[in-house]
């Protein structure tokens, strides 16, 4: 496999040397943030992400306000306790998109969510507990136990909130095979999922860098340079 040494110094030379690259990484994990985070606002970027799956982005932006009036400021106490009628009014709601599914997937994730702050004290907390070395493991919890968050969509919600990890993008995937890892152009399989995960913790250990600067000087040392 590719040294990470020689991955960062093809994206400094691609995007104008190592300051340029600085300035293109994101704000550094907070742990302690994310574990103060309130469970309604993690709730609220889950069911964004979901949303905004398959969906234009801008779209979901632009009417997030009313999905948050819709949606009762995502308190999960507050959505798990409403009846029938309630769910059954948002798929006429014109606040929101009227998707029945991610709708109730709402629902379905207030439930989970409260689950998981009876275990653990809040979700941010478990989150912010979470091994980076594992975002496998987790990415396999939110499939099994949340509602529409497999594949992209898990990786992103947890991305959005800040917590340490890797995504699997088409820039990302494509600087993976290209240091020699034996992965599809998709990944999808727990197989591949695994390889990616044993790399990215190597990398960890070469370099000391969160996962999520690896994550994104891997994409950037590949595949269409975009801007200057």
């Amino acid at each position: 496999m590719t040294s990470f040494k020689t991955i960062r110094a093809r994206a400094e030379k691609r995007k104008g040397g190592p300051k340029a690259l600085e300035k293109l990484m994101p704000e550094k994990p907070d742990l302690k943030g994310l574990a103060k985070r309130g469970d309604d606002r993690i709730l609220a970027e889950m069911s964004k992400r979901v949303f905004c799956a398959g969906f234009a982005w801008s779209v979901i932006d632009s009417k997030w306000d009313g999905f948050e009036e819709a949606f009762l400021h995502f308190q999960p106490a507050k959505l798990t306790f409403q009846p029938e009628d309630y769910w059954e009014g948002l798929l006429r709601d014109a606040r929101i998109v009227r998707n029945a599914a991610k709708i109730m997937s709402v629902r379905d994730n207030a439930a989970f969510m409260q689950e998981i702050a009876k275990e653990h004290g809040s979700f941010g907390k478990f989150l912010a507990k979470w091994p980076s070395s594992d975002e496998v493991g987790l990415l396999d919890l939110l499939t099994r136990r949340g509602s529409r968050l497999g594949g992209n969509t898990g990786q992103m919600l947890l991305r959005f909130v800040g917590w340490d990890g890797f995504v699997t993008s088409k820039d990302v995937v494509a600087c993976l095979r290209e240091a020699g890892l034996d992965i599809a152009e998709e990944v999808k399989s727990k197989r591949d999922l695994a390889k990616v995960q044993a790399q990215f913790n190597a990398w960890a250990e070469e370099t000391g860098l969160p996962y999520i600067y690896l994550s994104r000087i891997c994409a950037l040392s590949i595949g269409e340079v975009r801007g200057k």
